[in-house]
């Protein structure tokens, strides 16, 4: 069960998929292969297992919703016209006439930055085959069946066959789907069924294949734009769909002699999104209900899945909660009380409500819960504190609890696949921006931890880790974290990239990037602003940080940077921002009331117009997105209080620092008209200061916008991220002008 971040942007529809699927032939054999010889090294999308299934995102189906961070796209256009007029069409062209100028503006200035493009492209593919080349796709093991996916296959293995042989079950490119990857994977009980959900990325939507298994995989069904699915019976499928970044009805479909689908469930409330969990003793499927700040949870007996789903707590604004399962008791994860952070609770599954709810384990302050997993006597939670990661162990045996503390340079855990709730042993993954996953487990019998001996790149010992807090406007703390190279000399002289995001409870992403690794190597100083609005530090601290609270993130990121200035990492001249999506607000506040404080800014499909997008209640997310940013079209003062910030509305004519903006053409989440409009208007502002105090050697920043016709807002893969991040570090380093500053860093070994 993870907390709080999901990416639940991964649903979309194949791009070219006109459901003429291409079935495996009954007289197609399973293939038996040799592993070894079959499998390439992988490039591909990751998936992440919980529960006995395989899923791309990293959160559990039924968290808080955060959506304009993971957004995935396809097809974003100018609002659609109602009526044909003069001024509609009129606005098209110019939309068009922007859009073409743009991509010839790029074409041109993007050849000063092939050559250096080229060498950081080799440098990250030589790393990426150095750190990830022993990292397996994760296994779900049933009994003594392994299932695992690597480059669009899904194989099938003994668990004791030691020579490698396995069998293909499914395979994207022989079905047809060539340019999908596989998004998620559901094995049903009796293993005679598999649902599959592929998408591409350039769309929304996913397409969920079920095979049917055994000497002859053949595909069953083809169900379009679904999100979530799980099997409630060995041939009942539960799922919900997905029209228009909306996830809002819950069908049901056998694969019994008499086939049928209905509708199980609709949610009438447009701020709420519909997603469907399995608990772990597969006893219940839950159809949980979520908006940014409440949700709503109906189980469906697993037992009898022909009953209608029972609600569990009728939804109560601001009261979040989550559902599993042990011995007849609910384990509900819930804000239920005070203070209003996660706590674990229980009920008897007959007396369900909140008035019957009783307290098992409450986080301490400033606690941020990462992760959750249940087993038959003991649960685990991952656990962020004062930016230290630490598992509590927590017994339903002997009602103890027991807190590990982990290894200091670890920032981010991923938990492994763990399908049976009854076994002993806990699997997860601890990194950083700058080490490589390593795999631990943790012993319910031994009650230890132990680090798994794995043919490993060895954790860098010349790289430095450093927590710093500094002290924002009103005097609150805030945590950075540092990375810096042991053997640089004179850090105030060494290029600084500062991180940011600060929305929807969403802590920064600091799990290993090849590119943080090169950085590092380079002399690189790396600085990660946990600023509020993030949730580094609990549910408190983006509460503290959303709606009339947004400034409080901008006067965080000040100090941030101020402090780091002010204790020798780098200074301004040689300072870089980098932000994506909805961390653009804080970004580009910062560009338009401190940009002396920054060189060069890099922007990822940013969030920059917030007020306008805001007011636009014909786009898909609007109405859920209220709970984050408020609702000007209802509150003046909150119309006043987004334009004291929004980057668009605040841009005015002075010196900026150099800007780099990387947005994607069919952006549903992040209209790219919004983009364009803020390139136009920061460039108009720069030329105007430099017509203004023109005088020679007066330096001009750099306004770049590339705009891409394919890629996605969600995490892609290291194919399709290679170039894009290859083009941001060329364009930092000639702004920052690095290659004059590395003369005396030795490389981290």
């Amino acid at each position: 069960m993870k907390v709080g971040t999901t990416c639940v942007g991964l649903r979309n529809l194949l791009q070219g998929l006109s459901f003429s699927v291409k079935y495996y032939s009954k007289h197609n054999h399973l293939q038996t292969v040799c592993l070894y010889s079959k499998i390439k090294h992988q490039k591909c999308h990751i998936l992440d297992c919980s529960g006995g299934t395989c899923t791309h995102w990293t959160g559990p189906p039924r968290s808080i919703v955060p959506w304009r961070f993971f957004s995935c796209k396809e097809g974003t256009k100018i609002p659609a016209k109602r009526k044909q007029n003069t001024s509609i069409t009129t606005s098209e062209h110019l939309y068009k006439d922007l859009l073409k100028s743009e991509r010839e503006n790029w074409n041109d200035i993007s050849k000063g930055y092939k050559a250096m493009t080229k060498r950081i492209k080799e440098k990250l593919e030589e790393l990426h085959n150095k750190y990830m080349f022993n990292s397996g796709s994760p296994r779900i093991r049933f009994g003594q069946n392994v299932y695992f996916e690597e480059n669009g296959c899904i194989f099938l293995s003994k668990a004791d066959d030691d020579e490698g042989n396995v069998d293909v079950l499914f395979s994207t490119e022989d079905l047809g789907f060539s340019d999908a990857f596989i998004q998620r994977i559901r094995i049903s009980p009796d293993q005679k069924y598999m649902a599959i959900s592929l998408k591409s990325d350039n769309c929304e939507e996913a397409t969920c294949v079920i095979m049917k298994l055994g000497h002859f995989p053949a595909v069953e069904e083809v169900i379009p734009s679904v999100f979530s699915f799980e099997w409630a019976t060995n041939d009942v499928l539960y799922y919900t769909s997905q029209k228009n970044l909306k996830c809002q009805n819950v069908f049901m479909t056998t694969f019994t002699n008499q086939k049928h689908t209905e509708l199980v469930y609709t949610e009438q409330d447009a701020r709420f999104f519909v997603d469907i969990y399995c608990t772990k003793d597969r006893r219940f499927l839950t159809i949980n209900s979520n908006s940014k700040t409440t949700s709503e949870v109906w189980l469906v007996d697993c037992r009898h899945p022909f009953k209608l789903p029972a609600l569990v707590q009728a939804r109560t604004k601001g009261l979040i909660y989550h559902i599993e399962h042990r011995n007849d008791e609910l384990y509900i994860l819930t804000t239920y009380g005070e203070p209003a952070e996660y706590k674990l609770m229980k009920a008897p599954v007959a007396s369900s409500g909140m008035e019957n709810w009783q307290l098992v384990y409450a986080l301490e302050k400033k606690t941020k819960l990462v992760d959750l997993e249940m087993f038959s006597d003991h649960c685990i939670m991952f656990l962020k504190n004062a930016g230290h990661l630490y598992l509590n162990v927590i017994s339903f045996v002997s009602h103890s609890v027991q807190s590990i503390k982990l290894p200091t340079w670890a920032c981010e855990f991923e938990l492994e696949s763990h399908p049976e709730h009854t076994t002993s042993t806990c699997y997860f993954q601890l990194t950083s921006p700058v080490h490589p996953p390593k795999r631990f487990a943790y012993s319910f019998k031994e009650n230890n931890l132990i680090e798994q001996a794995v043919q490993e790149v060895p954790i860098i010992t010349n790289c430095h880790t450093t927590r710093l807090l500094a002290k924002s406007k009103d005097e609150t703390s805030v945590p950075i974290t540092v990375f810096h190279n042991m053997n640089s000399k004179e850090l105030h002289r060494k290029p600084l990239l500062v991180h940011v995001y600060g929305a929807y409870g969403i802590d920064l992403n600091m799990s290993f990037k090849e590119e943080k690794r090169m950085l590092i190597e380079e002399g690189w100083i790396l600085a990660y602003c946990h600023v509020r609005g993030g949730g580094e530090l609990g549910l408190s601290w983006h509460k503290d940080g959303c709606q009339q609270n947004k400034l409080k993130g901008l006067h965080d990121l000040k100090a941030c940077i101020m402090l780091l200035h002010e204790l020798g990492f780098s200074q301004p001249k040689y300072t870089a921002l980098a932000a994506a999506s909805a961390g653009g607000v804080l970004a580009g506040a910062l560009c338009n009331a401190d940009p002396e404080l920054i060189r060069a800014v890099v922007l990822q499909a940013p969030f920059v117009d917030v007020l306008n997008t805001m007011m636009k209640t014909h786009l898909p997310l609007t109405i859920e997105e209220q709970e984050e940013w408020g609702n000007p079209l209802a509150d003046e003062k909150c119309m006043k209080y987004i334009k004291s910030y929004c980057p668009y509305q605040n841009i005015k004519t002075q010196c900026y620092p150099s800007v780099f903006i990387t947005a994607y053409e069919n952006d549903q989440r992040i209209p790219l008209a919004g983009v364009l409009g803020y390139v136009q208007k920061l460039r108009k502002a720069v030329l105007d200061h430099a017509s203004d105090t023109s005088k020679k050697g007066n330096w001009i920043p750099s306004i770049i916008l590339d705009i891409q016709a394919n890629g996605s807002h969600c995490d892609s893969s290291w194919e399709d991220s290679l170039n894009e991040v290859a083009r941001h570090l060329a364009f930092l380093n000639k702004e920052l002008e690095v290659r004059h500053l590395q003369q005396d860093t030795k490389s981290c070994k």
